[in-house]
């Protein structure tokens, strides 16, 4: 895993970079896109769907 000098590098990297004032907008960015990826994993492992899927199946 990453020693505290490497994450403390990446984290200088990213302030100056990006500014301090930026970095709770990129941060929330982040999140939301997270949340979305975990919002469409969790649609497409719908039961409902599978069913469907199975039948589709059984027709063929």
């Amino acid at each position: 895993m990453f020693g505290h000098w490497e994450i403390i590098l990446v984290v200088l990297a990213v302030v100056l970079l990006f500014g301090s004032k930026k970095i709770p907008e990129l941060m929330r960015g982040l999140g939301s896109g997270v949340k979305e990826f975990r919002k469409g994993i969790k649609e497409g492992q719908n039961p409902e769907e599978k069913g469907e899927v199975k039948e589709e199946k059984k027709k063929d």
